[in-house]
């Protein structure tokens, strides 16, 4: 194995410190998650920028893998293994060029 490939199996520095920044936000919403019935400590803006930072985590993740981003569709007819198929709407027309229903 060459060093290039060993390269993009081993997390960058980057990947490892979003990793890490996910997994410590998650122990925290945890740890002040509270049983059910009792009020939440966290404001709702502190639990909205929670869910904004785990999804900049998600997407820059995303990114580094060489994922296409989330926002854009993605067709299963588009790509590298696309092919585009011609018809002949000619072939196997039994009326010979007869436009017109008979009705």
């Amino acid at each position: 194995m060459s060093d290039t490939e060993d390269d993009k199996t081993q997390p960058t520095l980057e990947h490892r410190i979003l990793i890490q920044l996910r997994q410590v936000l998650a122990a925290v919403v945890r740890d002040v998650t509270p049983p059910p019935g009792m009020r939440n400590p966290l404001s709702e803006q502190t639990i909205e920028d929670i869910r904004a930072a785990f999804a900049l985590i998600a997407a820059r993740e995303r990114e580094l893998r060489g994922d296409a981003p989330p926002d854009l569709p993605q067709y299963r007819d588009r790509g590298p293994g696309a092919r585009i198929v011609e018809f002949d709407r000619t072939a196997g027309n039994s009326r010979q060029g007869d436009d017109q229903d008979p009705d």
